[in-house]
Parts: C-alpha cells; structure tokens; sequence
C-alpha cells in the first residue's frame, strides 16, 4: 500500500481579547493529523477517524476535513485522482481553539500536497475558510488563517480574506488552559448583542490598533494595556465557571494580558517570557482545580509555520 503523506494543522488562539473576528495566532500544539494517499479508486474517501468519539460524519460534503480537499481538488481539476484520507483529531471538540478549522487546514493541505502543490498556501486559504464553514456557518479566517499560514494574523475583511501577518516578539509565550467542560460556537455567538456603546466601540478600537503597534514595535508594557476587551469578554464571560478568578490567577502571576480563547471555554494568557508563563499556567490550572473542573495547560510559542508537512 502507498504510505502516503502526513500533514499537521496547529490549534490556534482567535479574537486575542479585543480583536473580535479579525485577530488569531497559532499555537505549536494541540492540532490535527491527516495521512492521505493516491488511490487507484478514482474520488476522494475517508477511510478512517480516530479521537473524534464517532462524532464526525464520513459523508466528504459533511466533514470539515474532507470538504476542504474536495474543493482544492475541484478547483484544480483534478476529479479524476483518487484520493484516500485518514483523520485524526488530537484536539478538543468545541474547544475554543480552533478545532474545525484546524481539521479543514489540514484536509486542505493534504490535497494540495498529493497533487504536487499546485496551489500556494495563500491561495489555500479560500478552500480551508469553506471547510471551517461546514462546521459553524460563518465565512470567517480568524482560527483559519494562522492555523494555515502561522504567526499572528490580522484579517481586516473575512468577505475578500484581506489578510496580514503580524510580527511578533521574541519572548512572546501563550498560556491556554481547557477546561473540560462544553461551549459551541453558535451558543457563544448567540449570546452576543447587535448593539455596542460609542464608548466601548472608541476603547476597543484603541485597544487593537495599539495591539498591532506594541507587536510591530515589540513593545510588551504596550500589548499589556492592549489586551483588554470591553465588548466580547463581558458577555461571554459568564459562559465559562471561574473565569474571572481565572484571569485574576493570570495576571497575578504577571502575564501580559488573559481573555477568551476564540468561543470558549479555552482562557489564553500572553507573557513576555517562558517562566511566567508556565507559573500562570500552573495558577490558572488551580481555579479550575479547585473548584472541580478538570483541565489541560498548553504552553506555546507563537507557531510561525503553521501546517507543515510532517
């Protein structure tokens, strides 16, 4: 049997606190796999899932993963190629970090990969962003994007993926801890209002423009006072048990700022260096300890690769 390839699609932080829909950054790990091969049986199959506890469908048009392939492979013109897949999700369901657009990454990715790269990473974006769609109904990139490109990105319009990286500084570390308890996006979303003060639309708007220049500038005080949303947080926040004593852990243990990650339940924190990010990790693990939620830490570097090829 052909031994195929494997791709790896890294987790990713979305909205980094005040930049709602239009902010994201990978992480190096959680993420998912896929192993894809050549088949003599013309089409694209699923021929295995493993971590998803039956939960996702086998059906191509149904399945984030495959969904994304199918279109790459259309796009190409390559329908008459036999492709099969095996997925295998290393990554929490409805996590807030990511988890569907990380499998449509890689389905995506493997696609391309078999058919000798036909297509760019940037021009994969627009397939892995459908796929991502299959699984909340929204046409946006800010899980997508870096969990594909890498880095921290800033989509300034999900309609055309006008989207830009953003440097990021050396020292920046990522605390993401899960707590196991369930949040899907469509609930987070729901939760929101229509309506924003012109107070808290001046201060968010603030707050993510001087984001943007404490990274450019590598300026850690800076990204500390930028991380801090006055319109998202204060709604979603009462989604997930502890949260604030959460985040208060954080930002006594001098983590740079701590918010949502993505829809939730996932709280992220930014540091300057590993230490305190390891000793915030560690506090923000014993709230939810303590009050009976098991978790996981993931500590990270901002992943600046994205999916690669294993």
């Amino acid at each position: 049997m052909n031994a195929g390839l494997k791709v790896f699609a890294p987790a990713s932080v979305a909205n980094v606190a005040c930049g709602y829909d239009v902010l994201g950054f990978a992480l190096n790990k959680p993420g998912d796999e896929i192993i894809g091969r050549l088949s003599d049986q013309k089409g694209l199959r699923i021929t295995k899932i493993t971590g998803a506890k039956g939960k996702l469908p086998y059906e191509i048009e149904k399945n984030t993963a495959s969904f994304a392939a199918q279109r790459v492979i259309e796009h190409v013109g390559a329908n008459g190629i036999g492709i099969e897949m095996e997925i295998h999700k290393k990554m929490p369901f409805s996590s807030g970090l990511g988890s569907s657009s990380a499998s449509a990454v890689a389905g995506a990715m493997i696609a391309n990969e078999l058919l000798k790269r036909p297509l760019t990473k940037r021009e994969l974006l627009h397939f892995a962003v459908l796929g991502e769609q299959v699984a909340d109904g929204a046409y946006h990139a800010d899980n997508v994007a870096p969990s594909l490109m890498g880095g921290m990105i800033l989509i300034r319009d999900n309609t055309t993926l006008d989207v830009h990286r953003i440097p990021t500084p050396k020292g920046l570390y990522a605390s993401v801890v899960h707590p196991q308890i369930k949040i899907r996006t469509q609930d987070a979303r729901a939760i929101l209002s229509d309506t924003v003060s012109l107070k808290n639309a001046v201060e968010q708007t603030g707050n993510i423009a001087a984001l943007v220049v404490g990274m450019f500038n590598s300026n850690f005080d800076l990204i500390g006072r930028a991380l801090n949303d006055v319109i998202i947080e204060p709604q979603r926040a009462q989604l997930i048990p502890n949260f604030y004593q959460v985040k208060e852990a954080a930002l006594e243990a001098g983590v740079l700022g701590c918010s949502i990650s993505g829809a939730g339940p996932s709280i992220f924190a930014l540091s300057a260096n590993s230490f305190i990010a390891e000793k915030a990790g560690a506090a923000m693990q014993k709230v939810f300890f303590d009050n009976g939620v098991d978790n996981t830490l993931f500590i990270s570097t901002i992943n600046n690769e994205g999916a690669i090829l294993l």
